[in-house]
């Protein structure tokens, strides 16, 4: 059995991802509305997948190397708020605040 090489294909996949074809992120965040604690609308921990432009992949990419002053985690949550609830400027505005830091250095 011969062994392909296959040390380009991630970095050509990055590529076309920050050009063309986007990414699809999956993320943790807390979700919820102001309400009384204990009520269905309480914010709690969900999980959600996103498809994000090639502009956010592209910054997304960045941020991992080091480049530009977002982090990965900013970039994601900037991106998701975007896609996903503000929906390109279609829907009422809505805010999320930036990631809070832990002190593992993940949020």
């Amino acid at each position: 059995m011969r062994r392909q090489r296959t040390c380009g294909v991630g970095r050509d996949c990055r590529r076309e991802a920050a050009t063309t074809t986007g990414i699809t992120v999956e993320a943790r965040a807390r979700f919820g509305y102001t309400a009384p604690i204990g009520t269905t609308d309480d914010g709690r921990m969900r999980r959600i997948t996103v498809h994000l432009p090639a502009e956010y992949a592209r910054r997304l990419l960045d941020a991992q190397r080091g480049i530009g002053a977002q982090s990965p985690n900013e970039v994601i949550a900037e991106g998701v708020q975007e896609v996903h609830f503000k929906d390109h400027g279609r829907r009422a505005g809505l805010s999320i605040p930036p990631p809070a830091h832990t002190s593992s250095g993940q949020t």
